[in-house]
């Protein structure tokens, strides 16, 4: 299901509409017109269901990546949009960079040295946690990516991981699809509680088995520099149309 979006439209009107179920697309990048969107079939990734591939094992297990959270988020708009066909037009990146600034978005990057390989971005809105785009310009750069998100939303405390769309990539790391009232049912019940997606003392956990139920590591007493820096980790140790851009 989907409408333009009327002029006049805030980062404030979104998140009204991410709180009704809906949310905006452009056709393409030099497409001016906006959509909203309401999928009759949702796509959400149950918190702690992220499967680990025997390609993404290998790769975790060489390491050779960083973790970040929120230190280039327009990094990673740009990273999304940057693809021949893309939803992301200026009016929404704009949109996107005003919720960054209010607060009600988010990145996490992976990195392999200074560059940045992959990430994703998306918005939060009580203990909902609504998954925009990814990318990657490494292999397997968004499923690390996805791996360490999941870890996070589940340490914060989230209930909902609305990935909008499924597709087969996304079914093949767990995302399920769910109608439209059980979607909505569940996003109700999110909204009115309380998540965080940077929890004092969260810690990734890199073994393999922890990246795949979504564990992580919780500090009990954090030193308050570890509260108010960017979330960081360092190399793991070794051992819509365009379904909104969601690749590998």
């Amino acid at each position: 299901m989907s409408g333009p979006v009327q002029p006049g439209l805030t980062a404030d009107t979104l998140l009204r509409a991410y709180a009704l179920g809906i949310f905006p697309m452009a056709e393409s990048r030099d497409n001016l017109q906006i959509h909203w969107i309401e999928p009759r079939q949702r796509g959400v990734f149950p918190i702690g269901g992220f499967h680990v591939s025997r390609s993404l094992a290998r790769t975790l297990a060489k390491g050779q990546f960083q973790i970040t959270t929120d230190r280039d988020f327009r990094g990673v708009l740009q990273g999304c949009a940057d693809r021949p066909e893309t939803w992301i037009n200026p009016t929404i990146e704009g949109l996107y960079l005003d919720l960054y600034r209010k607060g009600h978005a988010h990145s996490l990057e992976v990195w392999n040295g200074a560059r940045l390989i992959g990430g994703i971005y998306g918005v939060t809105l009580g203990a909902a946690f609504f998954g925009e785009s990814m990318f990657s310009r490494e292999t397997d750069a968004s499923k690390i990516a996805l791996a360490f998100l999941m870890q996070r939303l589940q340490a914060g405390g989230f209930t909902l991981f609305d990935t909008q769309f499924n597709t087969p990539h996304l079914a093949s790391l767990g995302a399920v699809e769910i109608p439209r009232a059980e979607y909505l049912r569940r996003l109700k019940k999110a909204v009115e509680a309380k998540a965080r997606f940077n929890p004092p003392g969260f810690r990734p956990d890199y073994s393999l088995a922890g990246l795949a139920r979504g564990r992580s590591l919780v500090e009990t007493a954090p030193s308050s520099a570890a509260e108010s820096a960017p979330s960081s980790t360092g190399p793991a140790p070794s051992g819509k149309r365009q379904r909104k851009g969601q690749t590998s």
